[in-house]
């Protein structure tokens, strides 16, 4: 059984900033490339940021310069330090992460999502 859970959303005023976490546990061999993504409402679910187990990142054009990805792969997580945030930037939050377990059965796995509110 392989569980990923996010932490750290909350409400912020523009210009503010947020730190998110999300960690991976369970019965997990080898986690590939981990990633934040989000939904805001009445839009689809969109990539913000993905990061390999090497360390290579990608970003959405929207957060470029200002949100940056990372990971700890002793501890299976994975961070989005997110500042100056703008009104626009206000979705749920996901996490997604490519998980092979001891098993050898491998897939993506999402969390529940954080809400991310950016507001004055």
């Amino acid at each position: 059984q392989v569980q990923v859970m996010e932490s750290g959303g909350g409400l912020v005023q523009p210009g503010g900033s947020l730190r998110l976490s999300c960690a991976a546990s369970g019965s997990i061999f080898s986690i590939n490339a981990m990633g934040w993504y989000r939904q805001a409402p009445g839009k689809e679910r969109e990539l913000v940021a993905t990061i390999t187990r090497s360390g290579s990142t990608n970003y959405a054009d929207s957060v470029k310069g200002r949100f940056t990805i990372s990971r700890d792969n002793a501890k299976a997580t994975v961070y989005l330090q997110m500042n100056s945030l703008k009104p626009e930037d206000t979705a749920v939050y996901y996490c997604n992460a490519d998980i092979r377990s001891f098993s050898g059965y491998r897939n993506e796995y999402w969390g529940q999502g954080t809400q991310v509110t950016v507001s004055s």
